[in-house]
């Protein structure tokens, strides 16, 4: 349920994005939004941090492995969305956000690679709903598929946020969750301001006309979204995990329908459709793998 709501905060982003960056450059959007978010996690981690160390329980995370994993994770997560602006150029949104959504299929494919874990046939096969609703909610009817330069580089993007998921899986329960979301914000804003500053104009007028978008790309999607993809993987296999959080594709073009009026194609509905169904079979999995392990044993 966590990263379901981080699905639809993502989804509606989308729209916050494409307002935004009508004012001001890709890099400053991103290193301004993330700061915020960073500034918005410091008082939520001081509370968190108080209120686990009234537990009992409570054991508090080596201090080099929490910074490492902030630094990590903030440096692919600063990769991942530089490739993908700077691929931007020369491709199609829609290519790119099917291209950027691939992770889906490269995070089961690493992890059974890197850490031997296999999802199961029933996850293996809402992958490949997952990857056709995609290409319905992505890609143009009747369009080809021929890979250009600034496709690769939105590749290299899925390849990053792949690797992002993993590490995210790894360090989320071995480190305070909320403390790593915040440096995972200071290190991505940090990088992305100083490329902004040393490439694009940034101006007072275009912070003002883009203020409503970056503060909610900043403190919802970046602050509340990533914080929620933190929390909920800590109890989450990563390929379930990149399933649910795919479902931002979808509640991008239900948010843009309903927020600035464009038009859902029958062709975007069966997607939305095909996606909910992926998900919902990756939710089931555990059930049904237990009823066929059942039925064998009886008989």
């Amino acid at each position: 349920m966590l990263l379901l709501l981080g699905a639809v905060i993502w989804g509606a982003a989308f729209v916050a994005q494409r307002v935004g960056m009508d004012h001001m450059g890709p890099f400053t959007f991103n290193g301004v939004r993330m700061l915020l978010a960073w500034l918005v996690m410091i008082p939520v981690t001081l509370l968190f941090e108080r209120k686990n160390k009234k537990s009992p329980d409570y054991k508090a995370p080596d201090p080099k492995e929490q910074r490492l994993s902030g630094v990590i994770c903030g440096a692919l997560l600063f990769i991942a969305s530089s490739l993908q602006q700077m691929g931007l150029v020369s491709t199609s949104a829609g290519k790119a956000g099917f291209i950027t959504a691939l992770y889906v299929v490269l995070v089961p494919v690493a992890a059974w690679f890197l850490f031997r874990k296999n999802p199961g046939k029933i996850i293996w096969l809402g992958v490949l709903i997952a990857v056709a609703a995609l290409w319905l909610l992505c890609m143009p009817a009747g369009g080809g598929f021929e890979l250009q330069g600034g496709d690769l580089l939105v590749l290299g993007c899925a390849v990053c946020f792949t690797f992002q998921i993993l590490c995210v899986d790894h360090y989320a329960p071995r480190v305070s969750g909320v403390k790593l979301a915040r440096d995972e914000f200071l290190v991505t804003g940090g990088l992305s301001m100083l490329i902004a500053l040393a490439t694009e104009p940034i101006t007072c007028e275009g912070l003002r006309e883009a203020l409503i978008p970056i503060l909610y790309a900043g403190i919802m999607s970046g602050a509340v979204g990533y914080t929620l993809q933190v929390l909920g993987q800590r109890d989450t296999d990563p390929t379930v995990a990149s399933l649910i959080m795919c479902m931002e594709a979808v509640f991008a073009v239900l948010t843009g329908a309903l927020l600035i009026g464009e038009k859902m194609t029958v062709r975007e509905t069966v997607g939305c459709v095909l996606m909910f169904f992926a998900v919902i079979l990756a939710q089931l999995s555990p059930v049904i793998s237990s009823i066929r392990r059942n039925g064998q044993s009886h008989r």
